[in-house]
């Protein structure tokens, strides 16, 4: 067993290997392949992903594990075992034809979503889903009984280490508290003097060409990373090679714009993650919901920004012509409208974590066997009048067709898109402390002292410190959604 936990590196380097090849292929799905590849694609995606469950549950990897637990090892090293150690419990729960099955119902049931979410075929679209829940809740029973948890908990921990339902539901307590009469009134505020809309057409690679120019000014290395259009925004990929996409609405400029800066603000956080653990758990991410504080905070924290936006609107007009619409102070008000939509990936920072307390309330009674895929229609549209006052009965591409997440059993991810929110709400707010100048910086496109804060005290530390060892380091206290509401009282309600 000598020495265990440099052989341990190399066996993670090799999934990493593995894990490269998945990303770029799964890349290449949602937006290069022919629609006739899907069943090959699926299957050979599922033959790699079980190679992967193989070497990482297999007896040499435990072997590895408790040899390496006794060793001498540097701070940083225990941080990195202490992720093989994660990542190995977590998959050798799973026997190896559950993965293999959930992997090709997922990727056949997404595939099969993009054009039924355009026909509005919500039959055709719930016989897959059946399939990915039924096999979402057998996981689900194997975490649990594992872990001593309820079911969605265990799914839940894949995505947000620590984080629990008891957590979650006092978080979003304290959100139904304040978050409904503040979007009401903003509403009302804002409709006494709403903005002049944009007289389209925009055209695609008009929009293109705003979007890379803006991808530059936030620091995306276009060598290391491109952008492209799929179906459902995304950032995929490896840190090598980050692959950004975004659709476009040739009516809708602003839409492709802030779906490009939010995938920018996660492409950052992955193009600058320690080269040091490169192949090595503590080089990844450190959750989902860290990774989607990075995106929020170039998107609404720094994105919807005064400051940003008067710094790109005459890039805007530059490129789509002078227009009313696109003057600085209507620019502005345009980007920081509230207005609740349907659409979860264009909804305003106000009413967004409506969208995503819907979901979690669905998909948490979901896993739970307290209710069955036939039940969702039905329940997204009550909770759409109770969160938001729109009525989604018999339209399930705007209502609850309109999220990939579910396709492939991502269940337990969507609350990590309010717990980013949060985090990234409060690392603003740790930085404009710490960073004087930065409002003047944002004004001027100069973001490297921001990115630089960013990378001194979130990217460069992988996955070796714990969401809350990062929060503190950064912020000196551990998550506090009370910045959440004082940003968004600032901004939209002075």
């Amino acid at each position: 067993m000598n020495n265990a936990y440099t052989r341990l590196c190399q066996r993670f380097r090799r999934l990493s290997r593995f894990s490269h090849l998945s990303a770029i292929a799964g890349w290449d799905m949602q937006t290069m392949m022919p629609a006739g590849g899907s069943e090959a694609r699926g299957e050979a995606l599922a033959e790699l992903s079980l190679l992967q469950h193989q070497i990482l549950t297999g007896k040499e990897t435990a072997e590895l594990l408790q040899a390496a637990a006794d060793l001498s090892l540097t701070p940083d090293e225990r941080a990195n075992l202490r992720e093989m150690t994660r990542q190995w419990q977590q998959a050798a729960l799973l026997p190896a034809e559950l993965v293999e099955a959930k992997s090709i119902a997922g990727m056949r049931c997404e595939h099969a979503w993009r054009t039924q979410r355009q026909a509005n075929d919500w039959q055709g679209f719930s016989q897959n889903l059946r399939e990915v829940v039924r096999l979402s809740r057998q996981e689900a029973d194997i975490r649990a009984t594992a872990n001593g948890t309820s079911r969605y908990d265990a799914l839940l921990d894949l995505y947000e280490p620590g984080m629990d339902c008891q957590q979650l539901d006092s978080v979003f307590d304290y959100l139904k508290q304040w978050l409904p009469e503040l979007l009401a009134r903003v509403v009302e505020k804002q409709s006494a003097n709403p903005p002049l809309p944009p007289s389209g057409p925009f055209p695609v690679p008009l929009q293109k060409q705003l979007g890379l120019q803006v991808m530059q000014t936030l620091g995306f290395d276009f060598n290391h990373g491109r952008l492209d259009i799929s179906a459902h925004p995304f950032c995929g990929g490896v840190p090598e090679d980050v692959r950004i996409t975004t659709r476009y609405d040739e009516q809708h400029m602003l839409s492709a714009l802030m779906g490009v800066i939010h995938e920018t603000g996660h492409a950052r956080y992955e193009q600058n993650l320690p080269a040091q653990w490169a192949g090595q758990p503590a080089g990844l991410a450190r959750s989902t919901a860290i990774h989607e504080s990075q995106s929020l905070f170039m998107e609404m924290q720094l994105g919807r920004s005064r400051e940003f936006l008067q710094f790109i609107q005459p890039q805007a007009a530059a490129i789509f012509g002078p227009q009313p619409a696109l003057e600085k102070d209507n620019f502005v008000a345009l980007a920081q409208q509230v207005k609740p939509g349907f659409i979860r990936v264009d909804a305003d920072e106000v009413s967004y974590p409506a969208h995503v307390m819907l979901r979690y309330d669905i998909e948490k009674a979901l896993i739970e066997g307290e209710i069955e895929v036939e039940d969702i229609p039905a329940l997204w549209d009550e909770k759409m009048h109770h969160y938001l006052g729109l009525d989604t009965r018999g339209n399930y591409r705007q209502g609850c067709m309109q999220d990939i997440h579910w396709t492939d059993g991502a269940f337990g991810y969507f609350p990590t898109y309010t717990l980013g929110a949060l985090y990234a709400a409060q690392l603003f707010a740790a930085a404009q402390q710490q960073l004087p100048g930065m409002s003047g910086d944002i004004a001027h496109g100069n973001l490297q002292t921001i990115s630089g804060w960013l990378n001194d005290n979130i990217w460069q530390h992988g996955s070796v410190l714990t969401t809350d060892e990062l929060l503190i380091k950064a912020t000196g206290e551990p998550l506090n959604p009370a910045f959440f509401r004082q940003h968004l009282e600032q901004r939209y309600y002075r």
